[in-house]
C-alpha cells in the first residue's frame, strides 16, 4: 500500500493515513502504519539496521487523514510536548446525523475510557478518572439530513470527537460505537483528520499540511470534498490550508 506523503524533512515526516489500519501493531495482527513507513524509509533512503520513526499521537483506526511522525529523538521530544502543551492546530471533518442547534460553538466533557470494552463515556467532573475534552465545531453545510462540521480539538482524548458529537445528539456518520441507533452495519465512518498546523520543532517556522477524503458517500455530498491533498509552510496556511475545502 502506498502512503500519501504530505511533507517530508530530515526531522519530520507527514502523511495521509488510509481509512480502516491501525496506526501501529495491535492484536488484529494486521498490516499497520507505523511499520509500513519504517519499511518505506528503510528502502528509500537504503538505511541499515533498524529505522527511528517516532509515533507522538494516534488516530482511530477508521480515521484516516493528516498524520505527523518525528524522523528523530529531539523532533519526537518536541513533538511529544508540543501535543501535551496542546499547541498543535488539529483539524477535522465530520459528516453527522441532523444538524446542530448552534452554527458553532465548544463543547466541553468529562471522559472515562472503559479499556475492557474499548469504549468512552461522559461523566461527572468529579468522576476520579474523569478527563476534560474540550472541542470546537463550526457547521459547513447541511443537506439531506446530515451535516458537513469543521472541528478543532483542544484536547486529545481516546474518541473524543466521536463521543462528544454524539452527546451533542448529532452521531457521526457510519459510528457503529457511538451512534448505533441511527447508523447501519457496514457504513464507514465519515471522520478525517484535515489538518495539522504548528512551528517546527528543529526549525522554528510555522509548517503545515491537509489533506480530504476520497468522493465517496456522504464526502460527495459536498463538491469540495475531492481527492486531493497539500503543504504549505507560512502565515498563510492558516486561512488557505484551513478554509481550503470551503467554496
Amino acid at each position: 500500500m502506498k502512503i500519501p506523503i504530505l511533507y517530508e524533512d530530515n526531522h519530520l515526516l507527514l502523511v495521509e493515513k488510509p481509512i480502516n489500519i491501525p496506526v501501529q501493531a495491535d492484536r488484529s495482527g494486521d498490516n499497520d502504519l507505523l511499520t509500513m513507513l519504517k519499511k518505506d524509509l528503510k528502502l528509500r533512503y537504503q538505511k541499515p539496521g533498524n529505522v527511528y520513526l517516532g509515533l507522538v499521537h494516534r488516530l482511530d483506526r477508521p480515521v484516516g487523514g493528516a498524520m505527523v511522525f518525528a524522523k528523530t529523538s529531539k523532533a519526537a521530544s518536541r513533538l511529544s510536548d508540543m501535543i501535551r502543551r496542546h499547541v498543535i492546530e488539529r483539524n477535522y471533518l465530520a459528516v453527522v446525523h441532523g444538524t446542530p442547534n448552534k452554527k458553532r460553538g465548544q463543547l466541553v466533557h468529562y471522559l472515562h475510557k472503559d479499556n475492557q470494552k474499548n469504549k468512552v463515556s461522559v461523566v461527572s467532573s468529579n468522576h476520579p478518572k474523569a478527563k476534560k475534552a474540550v472541542l470546537d465545531y463550526e457547521i459547513i453545510e447541511s443537506k439531506k439530513g446530515l451535516s458537513l462540521l469543521s472541528v478543532n480539538l483542544h484536547t486529545g482524548r481516546p474518541h473524543q470527537i466521536r463521543v462528544q458529537l454524539s452527546t451533542m445528539g448529532n452521531p457521526i456518520y457510519g459510528d457503529q460505537k457511538y451512534g448505533e441507533s441511527r447508523n447501519k452495519p457496514g457504513q464507514q465512518l465519515a471522520l478525517w483528520a484535515h489538518s495539522l498546523y504548528f512551528d517546527h520543532p528543529v526549525k522554528k517556522e510555522p509548517i503545515g499540511a491537509y489533506s480530504l477524503p476520497s468522493s465517496i458517500y456522504p464526502w460527495n455530498l459536498w463538491e469540495t470534498c475531492k481527492d486531493r491533498e497539500g503543504k504549505q509552510t507560512g502565515e498563510d496556511f492558516a486561512i488557505e490550508g484551513l478554509l481550503s475545502y470551503i467554496d
